[in-house]
């Protein structure tokens, strides 16, 4: 037997766990569904503790097995590793579910915040937050999955991820460049709208000072 031979059976033993934490094929359904990229022989068969060869033949098996039973999706080995796709004759229904995701109306919150981007960008997601003043992350997803926002590089101070507007944004409001944003100035507070604001709190009753009151009921006592 070869060094190299001996080299190759180490290296799977050490990627066999002793006892395997589950059973073979639900493992893989597991790790496949929550995987990103298309893993390969090895990289599964240390994920799940199995040998190799028993990974192979379980993930050939489980392809035969959503075939027979014609499920909605398929996994495929494609460049080398495995994935889950979606079935070709599904492809109508896939489409028509994003294409009616990506016309519903935004909510208020999402529009807010998607002019605190246009506004200000390239901006970050906690600079964002603190001009709404709340927690905008689940917001910001639906605007990157819509397309509308993208991202544009890291803050160099910080290292916070920056976002800016997209091309669909622009091409969304009829637009041609960020140039042609309406000017602010005229949806924001007029000056003399912040004076009469000013003088109805400064006629308004002062509150009754209940501390001072009751500091001074307690030196009397």
């Amino acid at each position: 037997m070869t060094t190299e031979m001996l080299e190759d059976e180490t290296v799977t033993e050490a990627e066999t766990l002793d006892v395997p934490l589950a059973e073979l094929r639900p493992a893989l359904e597991a790790v496949l569904m929550v995987a990103d990229q298309p893993l390969d022989d090895a990289t599964l068969a240390t994920a799940v503790g199995y040998p190799v060869g028993e990974v192979v033949e379980a993930l050939n098996a489980l392809v035969a097995e959503y075939d027979e039973s014609g499920r909605g999706f398929e996994l495929r080995n494609v460049a080398g590793g495995w994935r889950y796709y979606t079935r070709e004759e599904f492809a109508p229904v896939v489409e028509r579910f994003v294409l009616d995701g990506q016309q519903a109306r935004l909510t208020q919150a999402a529009l807010e915040t998607l002019a605190v981007v246009a506004y200000k960008q390239p901006v970050s997601r906690s600079r964002v937050s603190a001009i709404r003043g709340v927690n905008v992350d689940g917001v910001m997803r639906t605007l990157l999955t819509r397309g509308l926002v993208e991202e544009a590089g890291t803050d160099h101070e910080t290292g916070a991820h920056l976002y800016r507007t997209s091309s669909y944004f622009l091409e969304r409001i009829g637009v041609t460049s960020l140039d042609e944003l309406p000017e602010l100035a005229p949806f924001l507070p007029g000056v003399d709208d912040f004076e009469d604001e000013q003088e109805v709190v400064a006629e308004a009753p002062a509150a009754p000072d209940v501390a001072g009151e009751v500091a001074s009921d307690s030196m009397e006592e």
